[in-house]
């Protein structure tokens, strides 16, 4: 990662991010669907869904890609586009560990202004010691469809990994230990669990029943 700048210039950066469209949080303008497929990197087969919505902050994606992934918000995020990270400052601040001058402020970056300047691709991390990243790909925008709910979630694949893992390699040795009765750690993790889990597992009804809160 590119070494931090100015806090005048990060700010600045903030600042002209937000501009094209004036007050993020003011309610959009009718328009294009976006259709975000959001992939969770390291893990294979993988693990993705793809959303359709409509233009939101980013701070509102991160409420999205919880509902529709399958975690608990219960860990620090950020955004990485680029060289800049933005997240919500107020998680941050109390942290000790990032100045606020680092991580830039999600409220205020629509995708939107991230598609105007060309970007295709970025990613959200989500629990910063188990380092969940997750790939999000713009792909080709649709037509509102008339009394649709957004954001939806249209397709998908695979169950959300348990929150406290060890990130991906320790989800890899989970699922492992689990399917496997013999494995050493089998009653073990199967008991740290509490509840069935199926790594296989997905449910589009259930999963846009959760995305009605971020509505």
């Amino acid at each position: 990662m590119a070494t931090k700048q100015s806090t005048g210039a990060r700010r600045a950066k903030d600042k002209a991010a937000s501009k094209p469209k004036g007050n993020a949080k003011a309610s959009t303008k009718a328009g294009p669907i976006f259709v975000l497929k959001i992939t969770l990197n390291n893990i294979d087969p993988p693990i993705w869904r793809r959303i359709e919505a409509k233009d939101c902050t980013l701070a509102k994606l991160h409420a999205i890609i919880q509902d529709a992934m399958g975690w608990y918000d219960s860990h620090l995020h950020v955004f990485r586009i680029g060289e800049d990270e933005f997240g919500l400052p107020d998680q941050w601040q109390e942290t000790g560990g990032w100045a606020d001058d680092e991580v830039l402020d999600s409220r205020r970056v629509l995708l939107s202004t991230i598609a105007s300047h060309g970007i295709k691709k970025f990613q959200y991390v989500y629990d910063m010691g188990d380092g969940w990243t997750h790939s999000i790909n713009f792909q080709k925008p649709v037509a509102e469809e008339a009394g649709a709910k957004y954001p939806r979630c249209v397709a998908g694949e695979r169950a959300c990994p348990p929150e406290d893992c060890g990130g991906p390699w320790g989800y890899a040795d989970l699922v492992k230990a689990i399917e496997d009765p013999k494995h050493k750690r089998h009653g073990e993790l199967l008991e740290w669990l509490g509840r069935e889990f199926n790594p296989e597992a997905f449910d589009l009804k259930e999963t846009n029943k959760a995305l009605r809160r971020t509505r």
